[in-house]
């Protein structure tokens, strides 16, 4: 059975991952158009440079002309956040994207995004599930992908430039021009290297770029920008003396950052960085949203200027919906994703990354510098996080624990628990943990944030050891 995550449906390739399991897929999203009155309504579908990316968006699309859909294949390895982008702008129905996004290797996906270019909320992909179980696999329709191709049902183009433009338009070249910026980029082997090197360039940073190959072991390592990960890019913006060092997962919609010391920003910190940037430098008006595992500074931030810090659960679709629905400025998560008012409704790294290109060239400062600005305003939150991998067996224990029997340690001073999304548990002094399971991966994750590193990593070891981890 498909069963969709907080970003979509990610398995093991050849476990569950298989050529019978995506026509499934797509045929209780065709079945579901079908219902909503779409059919013959043209989609996008795209893929990045995982094993198999390719071949199965084409499995994906042979279903789709079989049901009576027109396609619009992006016809080159493309960053997710482009997929969401022609989505919107060509007023599509739906849109799919084959990726796993910063899972190993061994994973791979589909996205599947909605009207607008946003993420398929919680509400769309359990209509999906549902229509999936109602597929007769062994009558799916399809039609060949070359002959599809011939017949003029699916079309192949790049809509790449168009999408490069877009963000050009929406950050300042000239400031970035004469700032003279020199950037190291990581594209982690995967899709990022083209748009976001085309934009940089043609705002005339001087580029090191590493990594940009396709390598579909991506290097060894996980395609996740992480303190970890990027230790190589660390090392190229201090030997090369770069003003900034940016990275993009596997499919793009996600950005870490190396500052000028060689030293890794959090995403929690470049959230607030960018927010802070866009109402006191652009001058722009609203709150802000992220998720319930990302930093409370934000929050204060907020209120220190006349604006309002919204939760959401974890699920970028949770926060696209909130941003919708407040008129936010910004959204963002602790794992490296964010949204920017005006652009798709998605996350976006290569977005991100130009305009914290932007905030540097604008203001005249290092990264360094302006969070020193930022925390002398509102102080400092220490922000801890850690993840257990575990069993089905003892996911199904767990679950019994923090869900059906509701037990949490032994803390002290908790004013508040949360179990909408995992067990968020407040404390009197505004620190706070969390722990939830991961919606696309095997694993419990813990984050925790206070006053001082000690602190957040008691929290967090107290729930280790009630847990038995």
């Amino acid at each position: 059975m498909i069963h969709f995550g907080t970003g979509g449906w990610r398995a093991i390739i050849a476990d569950e991952f298989t050529k019978a399991n995506l026509r499934l897929l797509t045929a209780g999203l065709c079945r579901l158009m079908d219902k909503e009155g779409h059919a013959g309504a043209q989609l996008c579908v795209g893929y990045d440079r995982r094993f198999l990316a390719k071949e199965a968006a084409h499995w994906v699309a042979e279903v789709l002309v079989g049901y009576g859909y027109r396609v619009l294949m992006i016809n080159r390895s493309s960053p997710t956040p482009l997929i969401m982008y022609t989505v919107k702008t060509r007023d599509m129905p739906y849109g799919m994207m084959v990726t796993a996004s910063h899972n190993p290797a061994i994973y791979n996906g589909v996205k599947v995004f909605t009207a607008g270019g946003r993420d398929a909320d919680r509400s769309v992909t359990d209509r999906i599930e549902a229509e999936c179980a109602l597929v007769d696999e062994a009558a799916i329709p399809s039609l060949d992908y070359e002959e599809a191709l011939r017949q003029g049902l699916v079309v192949e183009d790049n809509t790449a430039n168009d999408y490069i433009d877009s963000i050009l338009s929406l950050v300042d070249v000239e400031a970035i021009k004469k700032a003279r910026l020199k950037i190291a980029l990581d594209p982690m082997y995967g899709v990022s290297q083209t748009s976001l090197r085309t934009i940089l360039a043609t705002c005339r940073c001087d580029l090191e770029v590493i990594h940009d190959r396709h390598d579909t072991l991506f290097g060894g390592k996980l395609p996740a920008p992480n303190a970890k990960t990027l230790t190589t890019l660390s090392y190229v913006v201090t030997d090369r003396h770069c003003d900034l060092g940016v990275a993009t997962d596997g499919d793009a919609d996600r950005l870490g950052v190396i500052d000028e010391q060689g030293g890794f920003i959090h995403p929690n910190t470049l959230l607030v960085l960018l927010y802070y940037y866009l109402v006191k430098y652009r001058g722009w008006q609203g709150p802000c949203v992220r998720n319930n595992s990302t930093t409370h500074l934000l929050d204060r931030v907020a209120e220190t200027l006349g604006q309002r810090c919204y939760e959401v659960p974890v699920g970028f679709k949770w926060i696209s919906a909130k941003m919708a629905e407040t008129d936010a400025i910004i959204g963002g998560e602790s794992s490296g994703g964010l949204a920017v008012k005006g652009h798709i409704s998605g996350k976006d790294g290569i977005y991100a990354a130009a305009l914290l290109t932007e905030m540097l060239a604008v203001t005249g400062r290092s990264i360094t510098e302006l969070y020193r600005e930022i925390t002398e305003q509102v102080g400092t939150l220490i922000y801890r996080e850690a993840d257990f991998r575990m069993s089905p067996a003892r996911k199904e224990e767990l679950r019994h624990i923090l869900f059906e029997e509701a037990l949490v340690p032994a803390f002290e001073d908790v004013t508040r628990v949360d179990r909408s999304d995992g067990v968020k548990l407040w404390f009197s002094d505004g620190s706070w943990v969390i722990c939830r399971f991961s919606g696309t991966e095997p694993l419990l994750r813990m984050a925790a944030e206070a006053e001082t590193a000690a602190a957040a990593e008691g929290y967090i070891r107290q729930w280790q050891e009630f847990l038995s981890l």
